[in-house]
């Protein structure tokens, strides 16, 4: 991995919102997966990454 942000790729943030939901680290995924759809060419991929690492604010359950 590089250590130039303008020199990752989709699949770079895409592997480190991986990562993050692996480590329960929900919002750290979105916005790593945000980025790789941004960065995606293809708006259904791009719309697939989004869908699969839904906004944790908008998608949170509360409990009383």
């Amino acid at each position: 991995m590089t250590r130039d942000p303008a020199d990752l790729i989709a699949a770079d943030y895409l592997d480190g919102a991986r990562e993050m939901a692996a480590a329960n680290r929900p919002y750290l995924a979105h916005l790593l997966a945000e980025e790789a759809a941004r960065r995606t060419t293809d708006p259904v991929t791009a719309a697939g990454i989004r869908a699969s690492f839904p906004d944790p604010a908008t998608t949170r359950e509360e409990t009383d």
